[in-house]
């Protein structure tokens, strides 16, 4: 597959000047819903409008500083794709049929120990490769719950208690799976994929010199393509944490059905790294029904705010929103099994 855009198609990329007026709005408008909560809804908040922008800030760069080892990981894994391993040597390992080449890549997050902000570079690496866009979604949803790292920390928090180990591994496989073989559907894979990430394979696949020479110019790519998407990410999760009152979504833990609700919420605002999101969800064990620490644990490493940022770097907005209805409506229903099983 080669990732070329139809040249009678205008570029669907925005200018540096737009991407930065609509970030100074999406700050400003934060800014400006606080101050509002402040004004008219204040008992909802123990702490004042100060301690809660202190508290916003130092949560996003909490996550900023988590995830970034992972991020430089994973554009490293993603060079060595792309210029140190021969594409001769990814097919020669893959299946011919095209439900056992997602299979195979649904379980490749097994050899690779990093978040799923780590992943994000190094399934670009896999596009610009070859693979297809269904084929990529397939590894970079499954990856980061079968990655080996937590799945030990998984079991590490819950054991074999309830379940909650295997149904996160099987039920973020199939999740993988299921998303791969809608994608493969599609009549035109390449509208999955955003004007910029094309023109940056365009630019790529011209890149001249030795491996060395290239490696920089991948490293310099991949960083300014997913570092902005990264610090937005982090930024949105710290200030959602300090405007959305945590108390309200522990009201209604008890729930069967508003429970896996509140988790769903949580797991896609809180955009913990998905190495260490069981610990914090072992902290509601004793107030939150099984099936919502399933799905917490199932949505928060797809579809947090912080991945989405860093997918819409190469995916299409249409492609992420049908991404997360899948995996929204697919955890629901494992999680509400769970609840009527356990």
């Amino acid at each position: 597959m080669t990732l070329t855009r139809d040249r009678g198609a205008p570029a669907p990329t925005a200018s540096p000047a737009t991407r930065i007026a609509v970030g100074a709005g999406i700050g400003v408008a934060a800014i400006g819903v606080l101050v509002l909560l402040d004004v008219f809804a204040p008992a909802l908040f123990p702490q004042a409008l100060p301690t809660r922008v202190q508290d916003g800030l130092t949560l996003a760069l909490s996550v900023l500083i988590e995830s970034l080892p992972f991020v430089m990981l994973g554009v490293i894994l993603s060079i060595a794709v792309q210029v140190w391993v021969p594409a001769s040597a990814i097919e020669r390992f893959m299946p011919r049929r095209a439900w056992a080449r997602r299979a195979v890549l649904s379980l490749l997050g097994m050899l690779i120990p990093v978040c799923e902000c780590g992943n994000v570079p190094f399934a670009r690496g896999l596009l610009m490769r070859g693979i297809t866009p269904a084929e990529t979604l397939t590894f970079l949803v499954a990856a980061p719950i079968v990655n080996p790292i937590v799945i030990i920390t998984t079991h590490a928090a819950f054991g074999w208690d309830g379940g909650i180990l295997i149904a996160r591994i099987v039920g973020g496989w199939l999740i993988a799976n299921l998303i791969g073989w809608i994608y493969s559907r599609h009549p035109d894979p390449m509208s999955l994929l955003t004007g910029r990430f094309l023109d940056t394979c365009e630019v790529v696949a011209h890149e001249t010199g030795g491996r060395g020479r290239r490696s920089i110019a991948q490293f310099i790519v991949e960083l300014r393509a997913v570092m902005p998407a990264l610090i937005i990410g982090s930024a949105i999760a710290g200030a959602v944490q300090v405007v959305i009152p945590r108390d309200a979504l522990l009201a209604i833990g008890s729930n069967p059905v508003l429970s896996i609700v509140a988790m769903t919420a949580l797991a896609m605002t809180v955009a913990i790294c998905s190495n260490v999101d069981a610990f914090f969800a072992l902290s509601f064990a004793s107030t939150f029904s099984p099936g919502s620490l399933i799905v917490f644990l199932l949505v928060g490493p797809l579809v947090d705010v912080k991945m989405l940022a860093l997918m819409r770097t190469t995916f299409t907005t249409r492609t992420l929103a049908g991404i997360v209805a899948v995996v929204l409506l697919a955890a629901f229903a494992i999680g509400i099994g769970v609840n009527l099983v356990v």
